[in-house]
């Protein structure tokens, strides 16, 4: 069965790389249309290497009516306005940003970790994608924890500036320029200057409750690894900005219930959906955001014992955010709806 797609916000980062892996990975298309704003309307973008070219369409009177899956790529605005017109309209719609994660009528889905959680989705025909550091987490931890139950994560972020959009790899490239070339520049996406630095500030600050003194970001770490994984999990986070154009990392401290040994967990790791183990002792036996750029995988290197804990492991995780953080896992959600869902229907 061919199912007609709409991809919402385009022209963006995220919705380019929607439409490139829709086509690498030959997702079955009866139709395809590209929707973004009013700015956009009338531009003409490239469906992946498929040689066939979209004319953007405006969201404010795109009829959703007869399509299958919309796409979601246009942040929290746009989508609160338009997709539970989109879900009215009988399209499921996959949201890429973070006005429904926590909604507990709408499934959070990473498809590796948790895909039985996509048949809630009826109630509001809507489901969310995750965070792009918590996707690639849960990725990693997903195996580890149905063998050793995972007590407790610290982890630390190193996201590339493309988690900001096109506007944060701007800034990193016109910051880098000027400091080569002598020009000064103020910082305008971020708090302060990206080039040759790093921000540990990602999202606002929390004020009040238990992770006062937080960011957002972090938070929702927290939240969704709870909401996608076990609500058992404790996870504390601390999200730092670096100057890296696309590909997040993650240093991952990991506290287990029961004892999981180094050789165990790599085996259960070289196994396991969606990750690819690159683990050797010497020099650039590693990855890094450079290596991971356009693969599907999570990489995970630098796998030891935590022997400061009790059944504690660390391990180091790398993923391109573009693709699994964000593009890659909405068109693994719309192949698991049509799985599961979309075929029984027709």
């Amino acid at each position: 069965m061919a199912y007609k797609v709409v991809v919402v916000g385009a022209t963006g980062n995220v919705g380019r790389e929607m439409l490139n892996i829709l086509a690498e990975r030959q997702f079955p298309i009866a139709d395809i249309a590209a929707v973004a704003s009013a700015r956009s309307q009338g531009d003409i973008i490239d469906f992946g290497d498929s040689g066939r070219e979209l004319k953007v369409q405006n969201i404010e009177n795109f009829d959703f009516s007869g399509w299958d899956i919309a796409l979601f790529a246009a942040g929290s605005g746009p989508t609160k306005i338009h997709a539970p017109r989109a879900a009215a309209a009988g399209c499921t719609v996959i949201d890429n940003s973070s006005l429904y994660r926590m909604d507990p009528d709408v499934p959070l889905i990473v498809p590796e970790v948790n895909p039985h959680a996509i048949d809630g989705y009826r109630k509001k025909n809507i489901i969310a994608n995750p965070n792009c550091s918590t996707a690639q987490m849960v990725v990693a931890l997903k195996p580890l924890h149905d063998v050793a139950i995972i007590r407790r994560v610290v982890v630390s972020t190193y996201q590339s500036v493309s988690g900001a959009g096109k506007a944060g790899m701007d800034e990193l490239f016109e910051q880098s320029r000027g400091i080569f070339v002598g020009d000064q520049s103020t910082p305008e996406k971020f708090t302060k200057q990206i080039a040759f630095n790093v921000i540990p500030h990602i999202g606002d600050f929390l004020e009040n409750g238990a992770y006062e003194g937080y960011t957002a970001e972090e938070l929702k770490m927290t939240r969704e690894t709870q909401k996608i994984l076990d609500p058992e999990i404790e996870v504390t986070a601390t999200c730092v900005r670096v100057p890296v154009f696309v590909g997040h990392s993650e240093a991952i401290n990991i506290e287990f219930e029961k004892p999981i040994s180094v050789a165990e967990a790599r085996a259960i790791l070289r196994e396991s959906p969606g990750i690819m183990l690159v683990d050797k002792r010497e020099d650039g036996g590693y990855v890094t955001p450079v290596e991971c750029v356009g693969d599907y995988a999570t990489f995970i290197s630098r796998l030891r014992r935590d022997p400061t804990v009790d059944n504690g492991l660390a391990l180091w995780c790398v993923s391109d955010n573009l693709r699994k953080g964000a593009a890659l896992n909405a068109v693994q959600i719309a192949e698991l709806l049509g799985r599961r869902h979309l075929k029984k229907a027709a």
